[in-house]
């Protein structure tokens, strides 16, 4: 029998799906672009939760997995004409495959030498990118004119929207089976965790692999999106930074959360805009994530459920009075 919190948060993501669907028939173009771009960065931002937010191993080489997913499926389609019904899925098998070669063996140590290894890893494609054969990657400049999807704003924005949808609500109902309790456990003890005798090494490789599945398939979607792939566009550190502050600041370990931090980063940015057209909207922006992580480390999922709580808690009160 389904337990009240998992109906709860049931409600809470169709209210969200009926919100997002509504949302493009009352604001702009502008605004609907925006909120694309929000849908991508929460979908790299869970991409990045369900292994790194769950399991405490902390990855500064996330854009690695979504450049392979671009860079595979943008020279499937821009040298070798493959549709984009089969060129996609091929660079979510590369992503998981290339992904799981170079990163699974890093998965044996802990703590900031991961952290370092994934951050090296990113650097090391960024330059090969570059420098093999410039005439097929585009190197510096990347590619560009590559075959869209679909084109206007809404039918981009619907697009996004059901990836996100399905991505989202999948990888939250995976946190919430014994596999996602054990993976929490991972990240608080995982020496405890093997004792038990669960077998951590398969359990961290099926959650590397949702990650891998999840990134690459933003990151193909993504240049198909934009249109083009560049290497500094993808392997950025403030693009990095973009994915790991959404995750963090909206609760990292929940899946919701990231997704909610995700669009509040997008629009904080775009507000900012107007006023610091310039790079310094980003130490601003940086700034107020580290406040509010400071005061609610625990993410904006936390702030909004202590709000639910509170609310339910006035309700007896009201109705006595």
């Amino acid at each position: 029998m389904m337990n009240s919190t998992l109906r709860r948060g049931i409600y809470g993501w169709i209210a969200f799906a009926i919100v997002m669907v509504i949302l493009p028939h009352v604001v702009g173009t502008g605004v609907t672009r925006s909120f694309v771009f929000a849908m991508y960065l929460a979908i790299f931002a869970v991409s990045w939760d369900i292994m790194s937010g769950r399991t405490g191993y902390i990855s500064f080489g996330h854009p690695f997995l979504i450049g392979i997913g671009g860079y595979t499926t943008a020279l499937l389609t821009y040298h070798l004409h493959w549709p984009l019904f089969l060129s996609i899925p091929t660079a979510v098998v590369v992503t998981m495959i290339g992904g799981t070669l170079f990163f699974f063996p890093a998965l044996r140590i802990r703590g900031t030498y991961f952290a370092l290894v994934t951050l090296a890893f990113m650097e090391l494609i960024y330059g090969l990118v570059q420098v093999i054969a410039p005439q097929v990657t585009g190197g510096t400049r990347g590619l560009s004119g590559l075959e869209t999807i679909v084109t206007g704003a809404i039918p981009n924005y619907y697009l996004a929207l059901v990836v996100l949808l399905i991505l989202g609500f999948t990888m939250w109902l995976v946190i919430r089976t014994h596999i996602g309790t054990a993976l929490s456990a991972v990240g608080m003890d995982e020496d405890a965790v093997r004792a038990s005798g669960i077998n951590v090494t398969r359990l961290k490789l099926f959650a590397f692999m949702l990650s891998a599945f999840a990134a690459g398939l933003g990151g193909a979607l993504y240049v198909h999106y934009l249109g083009s792939i560049a290497p500094r566009a993808l392997f950025d550190v403030g693009f990095l930074f973009q994915i790991l502050v959404a995750a963090l600041l909206g609760g990292a370990g929940t899946i919701s959360g990231p997704i909610a931090g995700a669009f509040f980063l997008t629009f904080l940015l775009e507000w900012l805009r107007p006023y610091f057209p310039g790079p310094e909207r980003f130490l601003i922006y940086g700034t107020v994530a580290l406040v509010l992580y400071v005061y609610q480390p625990n993410g904006l999922h936390e702030l909004v459920r202590n709000g639910l709580k509170r609310l339910n808690q006035l309700k007896p009160s009201r109705d006595t009075g």
